[in-house]
C-alpha cells in the first residue's frame, strides 16, 4: 500500500523533535511492505541543517513554503491508499489539512497523526471554530505520539471516529551504545530546544540543581538557549545533531528528560529522548509524569524526580556503578518491548483493519 505522509521533516531534526519518531516508525513500516512518500516544507532552515539525506526506504519531497507548492504536493494525495497529515508541519497547517483531505481518494484511509496531542487538544478546547473540528468529522483515524486514555477519550469526545496512541520507541540501528566522547563528559546532560512551554521546567529541574551542585558539570544541548543566564558549571552546546546523540547519552553519567507543560500535565507521553537514551544504555532521570511505569521501572530502569530538589538529591548520591546498572537495565527493557518494529506492527494492524472492514460488513 502507498502512504502519502505530510509532516514537518524527515531529513532534519533542527527545531523538529518529531524527526526520529518519523524515521523509526516509517522505516519499520517500509520493512512491512509500505511504499512511503514523505512531504516536508522548506522552513526554519531545516534543509540547511539536515541530519540525513533521503533514505532508500522512503521517497522525500521537499516543497517550497508557498501556497502554490502546497497545493501541488497536496494533489499527490490522490496517488495514495493511506493519506497522513501530521500535526505541526510548520507551514499553513490548516490549509494543508484541508487540501489533502479534498484530494484523497474516496477509498483511501485518511489519518491525522498528532505528535503533540495534549497541546492540540488544548487548542481545540480554546478555539471552537478551529478547522480541525470540522476535519475530525471526515478523518477516518487519529493516531497520536502518546497520551494514553486521556487523549483517546478527548479526541473521541470531539468527534474522532477512532483514536489510537502509537508511542515513541527505539530504533536500535540508530540509537545504541557507542564509545564515550570527551566532548560530552559531564555529570548530567539535558537535550532539548528552548520552548515557552518547557523553559520554566528546565529552570526548575536542570538549572536550579546545577546552581546548587557547583562541583558537578552540566551540559545543555539544543537550540535557542544562547542568551539564557546559566550557572558557571553549565555548558551550552547549541544544536546537537542526531548523529551525536548516542555519544552524548553514553558519555554523561546521567541524562535528564524534561517534559513540556502539556505533556507533563496529561501524562502517558514519553518523549523520544527517553527511548533514545535508554537505547544507548544511558542512566535516565525523568521528571515525574503519570504512566512512566508503563514504559520503564522507576528505581531500576529509570530514576524519577518530582522537582529540582529530587534531581539534586539523585545527583549527589548517584555513583557511576549504579548509573551504569540502571542504563543496562533500561537498554534490555526497550530492546525487548519498545522498538519501532513493535510499534509498526500495531500501526499495520490498525491500517489493515480499516481496509478489511467493508469486506467484513458485506459478509455479514
Amino acid at each position: 500500500m502507498k502512504i502519502a505522509f505530510y509532516g514537518s521533516s524527515l531529513l532534519s531534526s533542527y527545531w523538529n523533535g518529531a524527526a526520529t519518531y518519523y524515521r523509526g516508525l516509517l522505516q519499520a513500516l517500509a520493512r512491512l511492505g509500505y511504499d512511503i512518500t514523505f512531504y516536508e516544507p522548506d522552513v526554519y532552515d531545516r534543509q540547511k541543517n539536515r541530519d540525513i539525506e533521503a533514505p532508500d526506504w522512503c521517497a522525500v519531497v521537499v516543497y517550497e513554503a508557498a501556497p502554490h507548492a502546497l497545493m501541488q504536493v497536496a494533489a499527490r494525495a490522490a496517488e495514495a491508499d493511506i493519506v497522513v497529515k501530521a500535526s505541526g508541519v510548520g507551514f499553513e497547517d490548516d490549509a494543508l489539512l484541508r487540501a489533502v483531505l479534498d484530494h484523497a481518494r474516496a477509498d483511501a484511509l485518511t489519518v491525522f497523526w498528532d505528535v503533540d496531542a495534549p497541546a492540540t487538544l488544548g487548542q481545540l478546547r480554546d478555539e471552537p471554530d478551529h478547522p480541525l473540528h470540522r476535519a475530525l468529522q471526515e478523518i477516518d483515524l487519529v493516531l497520536t505520539y502518546g497520551g494514553g486514555d486521556p487523549v483517546v477519550w478527548a479526541y473521541r469526545a470531539m468527534g474522532a471516529a477512532e483514536c489510537v496512541p502509537i508511542y515513541n520507541a527505539l530504533d536500535p540501528e540508530t540509537h545504541h551504545p557507542v564509545g564515550k566522547d570527551r566532548r560530552f563528559a559531564c555529570d548530567l546532560a539535558f537535550l532539548g530546544n528552548r520552548l515557552p512551554d518547557r523553559e520554566a521546567r528546565v529552570e526548575a529541574f536542570f538549572l536550579d540543581p546545577a546552581s546548587r551542585l557547583a562541583d558537578q558539570r552540566f551540559l545543555l544541548g539544543g537550540s535557542g538557549w544562547g542568551d539564557k543566564q546559566m550557572p558557571a558549571n553549565v555548558r551550552w552546546l547549541g544544536h546537537v545533531g542526531t548523529r551525536d546523540h548516542n555519544a552524548l547519552n553514553v558519555t554523561a553519567k546521567a541524562v535528564l528528560n524534561i517534559s513540556r507543560d502539556s505533556m507533563a500535565a496529561n501524562g502517558f507521553s514519553p518523549a523520544t529522548r527517553v527511548f533514545e537514551a535508554a537505547g544507548a544504555g544511558a542512566c535516565l532521570i525523568t521528571d515525574d509524569w503519570l504512566g512512566v511505569d508503563l514504559f520503564l521501572k522507576p528505581g531500576e530502569e529509570i530514576l524519577v524526580a518530582r522537582d529540582g530538589d529530587d534531581v539534586a538529591e539523585i545527583m549527589q548520591s548517584l555513583s557511576a556503578e549504579r548509573a551504569k546498572a540502571i542504563g543496562a537495565s533500561a537498554l534490555r527493557r526497550v530492546l525487548g518491548e519498545h522498538t519501532y518494529t513493535t510499534r509498526a506492527v500495531l500501526a499495520d494492524a490498525i491500517f489493515r483493519r480499516h481496509f478489511e472492514r467493508p469486506t467484513v460488513e458485506a459478509a455479514e
